[in-house]
């Protein structure tokens, strides 16, 4: 499958990477690779859950910081892991349709 994937360090994840068009896959393929998206896609709350755990630490040390810097730190910290999370929403529902192939 790892034709079919890259993986991103940013996401934690691998994410689709195909290079042909979806109907030039034969049919058994194609199962391969929608089976094996499922597969990536249910991980990805739990991905968020691990982010989420980190952002409320560092809102924690943010809560108890007294440099400023460090403060500007930390928010940018919170804002980027904010921003994977939202990305991997956006993978988890725009690729739904896709899941949903699997059970038609």
């Amino acid at each position: 499958m790892k034709e079919f994937f890259t993986s991103d360090p940013r996401l934690g994840i691998p994410i689709p990477a195909l290079t042909t068009e979806w109907n030039e896959y034969n049919k058994e393929t194609q199962n391969e690779i929608l089976f094996h998206w499922e597969k990536i896609r249910g991980s990805i709350p739990d991905r968020i859950a691990e982010l989420e755990k980190t952002i409320n630490k560092k809102q924690a040390q943010l809560y108890d910081e007294s440099s400023f810097t460090r403060s500007c730190e930390l928010n940018n910290e919170i804002a980027e892991l904010a921003s994977i999370i939202n990305d991997l929403w956006l993978w988890y529902r725009s690729n739904q349709t896709i899941s949903e192939k699997i059970h038609a």
